[in-house]
């Protein structure tokens, strides 16, 4: 059995209690003694660590790396930055459960987030995508969500209508067996279709299925508009009623004219916690999201799918008023259009799968047509018709003071929200978000002392996933940990997004070494979590 020891550790706990010296052992997957001046045998791994913190290993309550999980089972870019466990199933993408007739249509659909996915890439359940993970090995742990998308295109397709009794009792036997499974629970997308078709009926059903296994809800809820507090409040009343534990994703206020209203939606959280309910949320530290193409139409084209926008698209009067829409808003479509306001300038081209386009990644959808010599729209349309919708993009849109105070309040946990598509140029967000948090916005910007950085990070997310023997540093856990310096940085910018951070010498899952020295050990000692 191989052991680790760490000596001379200023050891961070988790729970946000200040920093204390010490060594810590490790031994057959676990944290086994934690003391000052501990024996070392003669066949013992030693590490000095030379005044570098030791705390748990970060958890990233919020990514979507269920696709790349498949084909890349180091994950080098999340080890490097301190993580060790990761949230998958988020916004109600995930790559299960399908049914024989909604196999293709939850491809297509999972494709348009993460580019182009393959038929054996879907699965009937939980325990298949389990599997699947496992025979290979991972290198970090795994815990996955089940996505309301997955549930209503094998029981509705893409309706554009709520759910009859009978089709929501079987989408809730359908989200029975993966909680069964040891799904961690369920996740809501109310902007992307066809989860945006659900009324609140559907949700608290749903939820109610998730409350009796002790799972989360999740909601990239309705709106992060102006209709935020509406958004917010459709969610709390859903876990309100369902008795869900509630997560709501990436708290946050897009554009400018709705910049200032995160505090009163923390309130109206903090609100519901003081009536009993169990909520909280999670957050990216930077001042821009990443989605695809298709989030800059309204919800309501997609009713049919993919294929009749496409058919929709040749009618051109529609298209005209599609296109009014898109830029100016207005009272045809529900909800505020993005380019109303942010403008094509603060659109970002990150992920283009037609090669002939491909020049056009990191350019602004404005600087794109222009050197093709079209439109905005035009060129959005192109991307809607040859790449399948799948296009990615990144929007600059959040206020700094915003994401200050959500970043510094209690309820919030840290999410990545990485869109990995290897070979574009994706959000920094997938490379940088851990050490960013560690490093310059505790260190510089001065947002929190470091304990408060890293049980943000932990013990949090491990409370909220119920992940009861992992987010703490304390004798018979897990051992998930990362060493790092005080230096510890991000280097990822939205012009250089894949560069690597520094600071982090040692990463352990389940107390094998992933990275050492700096670098990746090739070890795949992660677990997929079941709930």
């Amino acid at each position: 059995m191989t052991q680790t020891l760490i000596r001379n550790a200023r050891i961070i706990d988790g729970t946000g209690a200040p920093w204390y010296r010490g060594d810590v052992l490790l031994s057959g997957g676990l944290i086994r003694q934690i003391g000052r001046g501990l024996k070392a045998d003669g066949d013992m791994q030693i590490i000095d660590a030379y005044e570098r913190y030791l705390s748990p290993g970060f958890i990233d309550a919020h990514c979507h790396d269920d696709l790349i999980f498949l084909r890349e089972r180091d994950r080098p870019e999340k080890a490097m930055q301190g993580v060790t466990s990761i949230v998958v199933g988020n916004c109600s993408f995930s790559l299960y459960p399908a049914a024989e007739q909604s196999r293709e249509y939850l491809r297509q659909h999972f494709s348009g987030l993460l580019g182009e996915t393959r038929s054996d890439e879907i699965f009937d359940d939980f325990s298949g995508y389990h599997q699947a993970l496992e025979e290979e090995g991972i290198a970090l742990n795994l815990i996955s969500l089940v996505g309301h998308a997955a549930l209503r295109l094998a029981v509705m397709g893409h309706d554009r209508r709520p759910a009859t009794e009978s089709e929501l009792a079987a989408m809730c036997r359908l989200l029975e067996v993966q909680m069964a499974q040891g799904a961690a629970g369920l996740s809501l997308g109310l902007v992307y279709p066809p989860s945006a078709f659900a009324e609140i009926e559907e949700l608290v059903a749903l939820g109610k299925v998730v409350a009796g296994f002790g799972g989360v809800l999740a909601a990239h809820i309705r709106s992060y508009e102006a209709g935020l507090m509406q958004a917010t409040e459709e969610f709390g009343e859903a876990v309100r009623l369902s008795g869900a534990a509630g997560l709501l994703s990436h708290l946050q206020s897009a554009g400018r004219p709705n910049w200032g209203n995160v505090p009163a939606v923390i309130d109206y959280l903090e609100s519901l916690r003081s009536d009993g309910v169990d909520i909280s949320f999670d957050m990216y530290p930077y001042p821009a999201g990443s989605t695809w193409i298709l989030q800059l139409l309204p919800a309501a084209v997609m009713d049919g799918g993919l294929p009749a926008l496409k058919a929709r698209l040749q009618d051109m009067p529609w298209r005209q008023k599609l296109a009014h829409w898109v830029e100016h808003g207005g009272d045809d479509y529900h909800g505020q259009s993005k380019i109303s306001l942010i403008g094509w300038e603060n659109v970002r081209l990150s992920a283009i799968g037609i090669e002939a386009l491909k020049h056009l990644e990191g350019q602004t959808m404005r600087e794109a047509a222009f050197t093709l010599g079209t439109t905005p729209f035009d060129l959005l349309v192109r991307f809607v018709e040859e790449d399948d919708g799948q296009t990615g993009i990144i929007l600059f849109q959040l206020d700094e003071d915003d994401l200050y105070a959500a970043c510094c309040n209690r309820l919030f946990m840290a999410g990545s929200d990485g869109l990995p598509r290897p070979g574009s140029k994706p959000h920094p967000r997938a490379f940088g978000t851990f050490p960013r948090i560690a490093g310059p916005l505790r260190r510089e910007k001065k947002w929190f002392p470091l304990e408060d950085a890293v049980r943000r990070m932990t013990s949090v997310a491990a409370q909220r996933f119920s992940l009861h023997d992992r987010g703490l540093l304390r004798p018979a856990m897990a051992a998930d940990l990362v060493l790092f310096e005080d230096a510890i940085t991000d280097h990822a910018t939205f012009e250089n997004s894949t560069q690597m951070p520094s600071g982090i010498s040692h990463v352990f899952v389940n107390g094998q070494a992933v990275i050492a020295a700096g670098k990746p050990t090739g070890n795949r000692a992660g677990k997929v979590l079941r709930r």
